[in-house]
């Protein structure tokens, strides 16, 4: 299972979360920040995503790795997030003023700042969903593109099809001009 210790029934549904936490908790908030764009709301999203984890590791079938049914529960969820009214209509947090009286910084807050300073993820985050998802699965998390496909339950060449797409967009964008989307 891609070097993931097989969950035996000896170990807690607890101790299986922390461990899922430990080992994919980044890669959950990089993906959920892709969707959000805003920091505060992604780690809202990858906390859902965990608990919505723990509810279905019963339902857990094997037939793929823990990452990958990561991967899968990620995207959906966030894809419901983003088409849900509450995401459309209320104001991002990102225009108000961040709090400072916020001691240290934990980990997930230190991912989304590097992220935040990369150039090309700025860029990346200005695709439209379908372009930005492939590009962040098959780039940043380094998933084939079969394994694109089944966490976006798509067909292989549909993906192949929208990162062709998506780094022309890219391109586009990263020489100055602005992109219109389909």
């Amino acid at each position: 299972m891609h070097g993931e210790r097989e969950w035996n029934k000896q170990q807690s549904k607890q101790e299986l979360l922390t461990d899922l936490m430990e080992r994919h908790g980044d890669m959950v908030l990089r993906i959920a920040y892709t969707y959000a764009k805003d920091r505060a709301r992604a780690e809202d999203l990858a906390q859902e995503v965990f608990i919505r984890c723990y509810h279905s590791l019963d339902s857990f079938e094997e037939r793929s790795s823990y990452q990958t049914w990561l991967y899968r529960i990620t995207v959906n969820y966030c894809k419901d997030y983003v088409r849900s009214w509450s995401f459309r209509n209320l104001i991002p947090k990102s225009v108000l003023p961040e709090r400072t009286d916020e001691l240290g910084s934990n980990v997930m807050k230190e991912v989304i700042q590097n992220e935040e300073k990369n150039v090309l993820f700025d860029q990346v985050l200005k695709l439209s969903i379908k372009y930005r998802e492939v590009v962040i699965l098959y780039y940043y998390e380094d998933l084939s593109v079969d394994e694109v496909a089944s966490v976006l339950d798509c067909n292989s060449n549909t993906v192949k099809s929208r990162l062709r797409r998506a780094r022309e967009r890219l391109k586009h964008l990263v020489e100055g001009g602005m992109i219109v989307e389909e």
